[in-house]
């Protein structure tokens, strides 16, 4: 039997409370678990996120089984790139959020970049609060839409779409710059997911500013695919020959 496809997570959720970006985390649970399964014990008593108490541990790997094991393709590709670049890690960590955690998507994908286009290039915590609260339809406490708020500036600054240090003063919203790399990493990923909207129009690639005609030159000049648009219907053929060491399958062993 086929397994499902993987698909972005619809569902709110709090776990943002107990665990934001975490790009140095990510890094290490992708190293960790290419060759040990991801278990408490194992991840405790490996020091896989340094001195950490048990139920840190604990939480932490919860969180990193949503954004990563949800998505086994990505994982694997994951696995298998050790040298990935800062500037990448973090682009790879921001979109495994936003496919894991829809508030975090909803707020990168539309709220930041509508307040862009509408003029208003800063965010501070006491507009995300109001945000916050319409997102839970009244559900949360006045505490935990503050939390949330926190946790989502935190988390967007970690990814580069906000600049300067967490307080409640306005800070300038950014966009940071996307390598070819993470462009590739991007369009693999979504490839292999379900999710709202279309490769040339979503909340991933939307959040950094990638769209329209300035999206379509950038896919057309990456040189591991070909990409090709007639009105709304998009092609990408993959080119294996131009494929980094990163993205190409392991070699089966021989027996």
């Amino acid at each position: 039997m086929t397994a499902p496809r993987p698909a972005e997570a619809t569902q709110l959720h709090t776990r943002l409370l107990k665990c934001a970006l975490a790009v140095d985390a990510s890094r290490a649970y992708w190293r960790e678990t290419a060759t040990t399964p991801a278990t408490a014990s194992a991840a405790f008593e490996g020091y896989w996120f340094g001195d950490k108490s048990r139920a840190y541990v604990e939480v932490l790997l919860a969180n990193l089984r949503a954004r990563f094991d949800a998505f086994p393709h990505a994982l694997t590709t994951l696995q298998r790139w050790p040298a990935m670049p800062p500037d990448v890690r973090r682009l790879v960590c921001h979109w495994h959020l936003q496919l894991s955690d829809p508030l975090y998507r909803a707020f990168t994908g539309a709220f930041l970049p509508n307040r862009r286009r509408a003029g208003r290039p800063d965010v501070h915590r006491d507009v995300v609060i109001p945000w916050v609260a319409a997102q839970g339809k009244g559900t949360w406490t006045t505490a935990t839409r503050i939390q949330f708020a926190s946790k989502l500036l935190s988390a967007a600054t970690a990814g580069g779409l906000i600049a300067g240090p967490g307080s409640r003063s306005a800070r300038p919203l950014t966009v940071p710059r996307v390598p070819d790399d993470a462009l590739t990493y991007a369009v693999h990923l979504l490839q292999g997911v379900t999710f709202a909207g279309s490769l040339v129009d979503n909340p991933y690639l939307g959040s950094l500013d990638l769209a329209g005609p300035a999206l379509d030159a950038r896919l057309r000049a990456l040189p591991t695919i070909d990409f090709h648009r007639l009105g709304p219907l998009v092609e990408v053929t993959w080119s294996p020959a131009a494929a980094p060491p990163w993205l190409r399958p392991a070699p089966e062993a021989r027996p």
